[in-house]
């Protein structure tokens, strides 16, 4: 929450360039909102139901003191698509007793309450000394610790104390709320297993280090907010914030991290049903997931390598689909997957293992797409001809419009290091694959993921003697 000065607007969500309706995703999270607050006093019930109608599918409302507590229990007793969270706001820490803790503790128990906090530190106004801000914070982390609920931390001009607390408390559940302090301090906290909440500011023309740190923060530590009816977003700047706004945020973020609006609404959802235990997460693996324009086909979850970045080791989960499979799908379920083909920029061979482990189921698939009209492109890690002991490329001619080979590293030594595969001489083999594919596939390209001990100067001198173009990509960064 952000004590500053608001009005109320009741426009539609548009868009400030075009004045057209922004499209709602199918759901949405708000993981912060102050819906108890006078502001909503006139109209609280229309928010209510703009926010159901622009796609949000829960809000977690705050209560900032016991006042705003009991309201948003009660707002979240009336309403299924409502959670509450508890707590004191660091501006009131001056008027914590232990009476006001005993009542947290005992109103926790409640069903629809998901979370303690907001809690934490604001050197920015001191409504209350910092030694009373400290202390009271590490009692709502403590509470936060006995019930298991994660925590919703403030945190204002007041990285280092706010870190130090964190350490010192053992707890790692829990979000850093609306979040302004810099890079560094969004690595510890992540490194910590806190997530990020980001809200309407990261839309402001000046926001140049809140943007940098909303398009790199990786994918499964991100959340979004509100804090309605503070910090509206563009185009509703100083205006009253509702949770109907969030969609604007959401397509600011999406812009800056390269993916559609759907994808970031499944990813910050995902990540806020995990976080808050709310709502139903799908135990069905997918077999086509959409990111972008494209459609990616997870087809089995085999590999030759034991990558030490790889995302199958930590989730089920790339871009908020699930892929790990229970087994592997036929090639009537695939298509039965892919559908139209046409409808997608271009069909991708990629998932949780090594496609070209399915040759055949490949090679099936992929000739459908092209007759179809299609567009097919392999993700590989290069070791088909090991795999297979032959040549398996020339099988690939004409119906196999683009591969990209992952190399990830400039000599053998440092490619078994990081990708551990199960063949000594995989790295030459890749190497060998290369020059192969360019025989056959239209479109090769190699891929190297930036890690620490991998030479990028050797990696793109590798490439260019190969004649291929190099793609390096960032750590954490999937799809």
């Amino acid at each position: 929450m952000h004590k500053t000065a608001g009005v109320r607007d009741l426009g539609l969500v548009v868009s400030k360039k075009s004045q057209s309706p922004i499209p709602n995703p199918q759901s949405v999270i708000d993981t912060h909102c102050h819906l108890n607050m006078k502001e909503f006093d006139d109209d609280r019930e229309d928010v209510i139901e703009r926010a159901k109608a622009a796609g949000l599918e829960a809000m977690i409302n705050v209560g900032s003191d016991l006042e705003g507590a009991v309201m948003a229990m009660k707002l979240a007793e009336e309403h299924d698509c409502i959670f509450a969270s508890i707590g004191i706001h660091p501006h009131d820490a001056k008027d914590f007793s232990d009476k006001a803790y005993l009542k947290l503790r005992e109103w926790a128990g409640n069903k629809k309450v998901v979370a303690i906090g907001e809690t934490g530190l604001d050197y920015h106004y001191n409504h209350s000394p910092r030694r009373a801000q400290k202390d009271v914070f590490e009692k709502h982390l403590r509470l936060a610790g006995e019930t298991g609920l994660p925590v919703i931390i403030h945190s204002r001009e007041a990285q280092d104390d706010t870190l130090e607390i964190l350490r010192r408390s053992g707890v790692s559940k829990g979000v850093l709320h609306c979040f302004s302090g810099n890079r560094d301090m969004a690595e510890q906290v992540m490194a910590m297993g806190f997530y990020i909440s980001i809200a309407g500011p990261v839309t402001f023309k000046k926001a140049k280090e809140l943007k940098e740190i909303a398009a790199n923060i990786p994918d499964d530590y991100l959340l979004v907010e509100t804090d309605a009816p503070y910090l509206s977003p563009e185009p509703f700047r100083g205006k009253r914030n509702e949770p109907a706004y969030i969609v604007h945020t959401l397509k600011h973020i999406a812009e800056l991290r390269g993916v559609s609006l759907e994808d970031m609404a499944r990813i910050t959802t995902l990540n806020a049903k995990r976080l808050f235990g709310i709502g139903a997460i799908s135990e069905r693996a997918e077999i086509a997931y959409r990111i972008r324009d494209s459609l990616y086909l997870n087809i089995t979850n085999r590999c030759t390598n034991q990558c030490t970045f790889c995302v199958k080791f930590r989730s089920d989960f790339v871009k908020g689909h699930r892929l790990r499979l229970g087994c592997e799908p036929s090639e009537e379920e695939i298509k039965d997957a892919i559908g139209d083909p046409k409808k997608f920029r271009e069909i991708v061979f990629c998932g949780y293992g090594e496609p070209l482990q399915r040759l055949d189921t490949v090679k099936n698939i992929a000739r459908w797409v092209k007759e179809l009209g299609g567009r097919v492109r392999i993700n590989t890690n290069g070791h088909a001809n090991l795999i297979h002991k032959r040549n398996i490329l020339p099988e690939l001619e004409g119906i196999v419009d683009s591969i990209s080979i992952s190399l990830n590293a400039h000599n053998q030594e440092i490619y078994n290091k990081i990708c551990r595969p199960i063949y000594k001489n995989a790295f030459n083999e890749i190497i060998q694959f290369t020059k192969q594919a360019k025989e056959v596939i239209p479109e090769v390209q190699v891929t190297v993921i930036a890690m620490e001990g991998v030479d990028m100067d050797k990696c793109k001198a590798i490439t260019e003697e190969l004649g291929v173009p190099l793609r390096i990509r960032k750590l954490d960064v999937t799809g």
